[in-house]
């Protein structure tokens, strides 16, 4: 790099004074300097291709940056560093309170100008600054802040700076262009099926009925261990789904798979089975070795999917028993996952991101334990890319062998997806695609309608939904998502003073709260769950009979994934969205979907008398938390808050639903980061 440039770009990040020669200038220098663009250095050419779309940096270029970083963590050099020298780890629920969502990174393509531009790293005291941690409960002040959700709009610019799934400068050299053209050709197979020696396999042929979901084979036609036949067959368990039986073959013999599957068809046990063979057919270790090495590593994007996955595992390892898994999951004490991997088997380890980051940062031996791992399995991977954990998976995948088995299930298959494929998976790997062309993205078992009122009317209209539903139905099982967390406790607790059978689950419960709820849900029939979006993809709670969003979804892909919680597994199910006039744009997003107008149940006198009785017994700080919560989320949609007059009187209208007869008061911090300062009709304190 010509000195100049090297000087210019020093000046930029204000060292203490220290002694240039001394090892924390030289850690330091090479840390901030592995992440400034080099389009200008004269060593470093590329060729500019605008016709195709190339690679980004982060997934091609930065090997010898991962693997020094993973040294440092098994050497031990990792202590001895600052945190301001350390990426922090990323997002770990579902929740959006206010609405935002980190910005999805878009495939960098071939102009010069966009070589090597990419956004700020946060360090820790950068994190701890702006509230965010690595277990991501969705706090009003991250909102404000985040500012935006997938799509943009909204005021808060400082979203740019917060974004964890950036857009990677291109440094690529002349030299690699022809392997750069492999994996361009391979990224196109996966939407256009078999090109350039890519291989796909397509969606089998399923049987009729109300088992469509199902095929005709069945698990003991697979070439798997006795003990495991007996686990899947303790689990009820015969028949595999289609989407088993078009992967278990090709994943058994040891390839690696990219499969597109829809929600609620047994992808789960997919992959929980072959990476249970592979722990079967592993040498077993030494009962006095210090630190066995795991296996199996899972990862999954949400806490509740994570328990999901391990208790699954669990059930099918019933006859295996000196084999066990372990789930590292956010909202725990960190001290309390070390003491039970150590003392209890891990030969198959479930975790999201962010804790999984921060166990190979912070346990002792752990790092070596991964080296270990033959099998790397990332279930519902466009969640775990839309939820700014790219990042931490490419750490993650730096952190174990190179030589492994991985697999890949998502419900769609977006440019992130396809660019992570390309670190991932082996250049032969399968790409397995198990819906039909053409074929709706959610179940046809599943009766879809939408209800447009005013937003005075959203209780009352709730109350009467549920309550005509609970009487044509004894068994009953109800899902009502709701926008943010505080508009769930609030219609939570609306609920329970209407006597409704209601449970809550969002990411300000504590985790053992939500996995307590989450299995009485799971198990119950006569129940109502209010919940946030922490519900909103993979999770299996069977028997649900309707479910029930209110207000705008933040997408169309979040309203399908919701609608996917009930039609699981060849069963019937119902959709009711909910809708105020204003929020009925979000219907002409999904045209293709077959969402009919639903009739409007009868609210007489009584009733709204009845509900807003309810409403003036829910606490004060609640509809206070509901009010700023509300106002975040819609501020950060680009429809709604593209009008910041008109989004303070409908957040007022919202205050006079809940009984207020004025708004609550919002602090002038939070009104200034989400741009609404001086806005009139807002109370500031």
């Amino acid at each position: 790099m010509p000195t100049k440039i090297f000087l210019s770009q020093l000046r930029l990040l204000h060292f203490q004074p220290m002694k240039l020669h001394s090892p924390q200038f030289l850690s330091q220098t090479l840390f901030k300097f592995s992440h400034l663009p080099l389009q200008n250095a004269a060593f470093r050419p590329f060729s500019v291709k605008p016709d195709r779309i190339r690679v980004s940096k982060s997934l091609v270029d930065d090997e010898a940056e991962l693997s020094n970083w993973v040294d440092d963590l098994r050497t031990g050099r990792a202590e001895t560093m600052k945190p301001a020298q350390r990426v922090s780890s990323g997002r770990e629920t579902g929740d959006r309170e206010g609405g935002f969502r980190p910005r999805k990174s878009s495939v960098s393509r071939g102009s010069g100008s966009n070589f090597g531009k990419k956004k700020p790293y946060l360090n820790s005291n950068s994190r701890r600054r702006f509230g965010l941690s690595s277990d991501n409960d969705d706090d009003e002040e991250e909102v404000v802040e985040r500012g935006k959700f997938k799509g943009g709009g909204g005021s808060g610019s400082i979203s740019e700076f917060l974004s964890e799934d950036d857009v990677e400068g291109e440094t690529e050299s002349d030299d690699d262009d022809e392997e750069e053209e492999e994996i361009v050709k391979k990224s196109r197979s996966v939407l256009f099926g078999k090109q350039n020696g890519v291989s796909t396999t397509p969606r089998p042929v399923s049987s009729g009925g109300s088992d469509s979901y199902l095929s005709d084979s069945r698990f003991d036609q697979c070439s798997v261990s006795p003990l495991s036949l007996k686990g899947i067959k303790d689990a009820g368990y015969e028949k595999m789904t289609v989407v088993q039986e078009a992967t278990l073959p090709v994943i058994l013999k040891g390839k690696d798979v990219l499969a597109k599957a829809k929600t609620g068809t047994g992808k789960t046990v997919a992959f929980l089975l072959p990476a249970i063979e592979v722990v079967v057919k592993s040498p077993p270790t030494d009962r006095d070795q210090r630190r066995p090495p795991i296996f199996v590593l899972v990862i999954c994007p949400t806490r509740e999917l994570a328990c999901q996955a391990a208790a699954e595992a669990t059930k099918l390892l019933k006859y295996h028993p000196t084999l066990g898994v372990q789930v590292v999951i956010g909202g725990t004490r960190l001290a309390l996952e070390q003491k039970r991997m150590q003392a209890n088997p891990c030969q198959i380890l479930v975790a999201t991101p962010g804790r999984l980051r921060d166990h190979i940062e912070n346990t002792a031996g752990f790092a070596s334990r991964l080296m270990g791992v033959k099998a790397l399995v990332l279930d519902e991977a466009d969640h775990l890319l839309d939820m700014g954990f790219r990042k931490d998976i490419e750490k993650i995948i730096a952190a174990i062998p190179k030589q492994r088995q991985t697999l890949m299930f998502s419900a769609t298959i977006p440019d992130e997806v396809r660019q992570v494929c390309h670190v991932a998976l082996k250049r032969d790997f399968e790409y397995i695609n198990t819906v039909q062309e053409g074929s709706e993205d959610t179940h046809a078992q599943v009766r879809q309608m939408h209800l447009v009122a005013p937003l005075d009317k959203h209780f009352h209209l709730l109350y009467a939904i549920l309550k005509e539903h609970i009487a044509d139905d004894v068994d009953y099982k109800v899902l009502v998502f709701c926008t943010t967390a505080m508009v769930t406790r609030l219609v939570a607790d609306l609920l329970g003073e209407l006597n409704l059978n209601v449970r809550e689950i969002h990411s300000r419960k504590p985790q053992s709260y939500r996995t307590r709820v989450s299995d009485e849900f799971r198990k119950s029939k006569g129940l109502i769950l209010v919940t946030s979006d922490v519900s909103a993809r993979g999770v299996d709670y069977p028997d649900v009979t309707l479910v029930v969003q209110v207000g705008v979804p933040a997408d169309r892909e979040q309203y399908i994934h919701r609608l996917g919680r009930t039609g699981r597994r060849g069963k019937e199910g119902q959709g009711i969205l909910l809708l105020a006039p204003w929020e009925e744009f979000f219907l002409s997003t999904a045209k293709d979907l077959p969402i009919g107008k639903a009739p409007v149940p009868l609210v007489d006198p009584d009733t709204k008398k009845k509900v807003e009785r309810a409403l003036s017994n829910v606490e004060m700080k609640n509809k206070e938390a509901a009010y700023q919560a509300w106002l975040g989320y819609y501020n950060s949609n680009k429809k709604v808050g593209k009008d910041k007059y008109r989004l303070v009187e409908l957040a007022n209208e919202f205050s006079r639903c809940m009984g207020l007869d004025t708004p609550p008061a919002i602090s002038k911090l939070v009104l200034g980061k989400m741009g609404l300062k001086n806005v009139p009709g807002l109370r500031s304190k």
